[in-house]
């Protein structure tokens, strides 16, 4: 068995080599921008833990785990672009760095380099493989266009939130998983469990976002904080504040949500005291332990000895520290 730090050293050992870099060398280097930040690896990690729960000879799936996190900050450079984010990581984004014309047309190029890895596996996998990720793929298009789609909407549900973060950031997390257990030759039962499990982690994991995007400090979260405010993007926070909230307080809240003209630090800190005396931070970290729960009772079911699933467990303390 690997352990985690195993993982990230071998992911990052990977990295490294940037067997990706040709000429035209200007076209990949914003791609080598962004995966040189680092990030949290999340997704070649779970490819590459769900692998080693039934496999020790990982480097099969190595290269398919770096396609996996290729193809992740693919969906990065565009995302920025079209959020017009300012900071990635604790860095300029791409398009901020360069243009955007430069940011989608790299990110293009990522997302054909991302394929030509995944597609490194063991013949028997390789349809399966693809036509899984192929539907991942486009699961997360769908949630970045639901996305756009509620930012000139007023009436976002709860479930409607839930739905899209799924597409938009649970599946690729799920796929991931997916793709390293059936690279391993897991049976099906189990490599469809284990996408489920990574669908909730995936819920879990953006709410604890919207919650950092408020209460968070931006040399750890890598964004600017309250940028998600600022924007009036329909997050679980807002969401939540609106439903929970008395008359007095949602004609408060709307009046910082139509306003034109505002500072941004007092716009933040506005709505922030509103959800304050909502509880709104309590409402988040309900939802985000109900999610982990059920990622951990999938976990549980998993038929593979207790000692191999160690690391998932731990990952799931993890990301429910962030919160903390």
């Amino acid at each position: 068995m690997y352990t985690l730090n195993d993982l990230r050293e071998i992911i990052t050992k990977e990295l490294e080599k940037k067997e990706y870099m040709q000429e035209p060398y200007s076209l990949f280097e914003p791609i080598q921008y962004i995966l040189e930040d680092g990030g949290k690896r999340l997704r070649p990690m779970l490819t590459l833990m769900a692998y080693n729960l039934y496999r020790e000879d990982i480097e099969k799936v190595l290269k398919s785990a770096i396609g996996i996190e290729i193809f992740h900050n693919y969906t990065l450079l565009h995302d920025d672009v079209m959020d017009d984010a300012e900071l990635r990581r604790g860095r300029p984004t791409v398009h901020k760095k360069w243009n955007s014309n430069v940011a989608i047309l790299s990110g293009d190029a990522a997302a054909i380099m991302a394929y030509k890895s995944i597609e490194h596996c063991e013949d028997k996998y390789l349809r399966r493989a693809i036509d899984f990720f192929n539907q991942v793929a486009l699961d997360v298009c769908k949630g970045q266009q639901y996305d756009m789609v509620f930012e000139t909407r007023n009436d976002v549900t709860e479930e409607e939130y839930i739905h899209m973060i799924y597409l938009k950031t649970a599946v690729l997390l799920a796929g991931s998983l997916r793709h390293g257990a059936l690279l391993a030759g897991a049976p099906e039962h189990e490599y469809k469990a284990l996408y489920d499990f990574g669908g909730y982690l995936g819920l879990a994991f953006q709410l604890q976002d919207d919650y950092l995007d408020v209460y968070g400090d931006v040399a750890e979260f890598g964004k600017n904080i309250g940028g998600d405010i600022v924007a009036n993007k329909k997050t679980y926070m807002l969401i939540k504040a609106l439903e929970l909230a008395d008359p007095a307080t949602k004609e408060e809240l709307w009046g910082w949500i139509e306003k034109k003209d505002f500072d941004h630090k007092e716009k933040v800190e506005a709505v922030t005291r509103i959800y304050d005396r909502l509880g709104i931070k309590e409402v988040a970290f309900a939802a985000i332990d109900k999610y982990l729960e059920k990622s951990r009772e999938i976990l549980d079911k998993i038929e593979v000895p207790a000692e191999r699933k160690v690391d998932f467990y731990e990952m799931l303390d993890e990301i429910g520290s962030r919160k903390k």
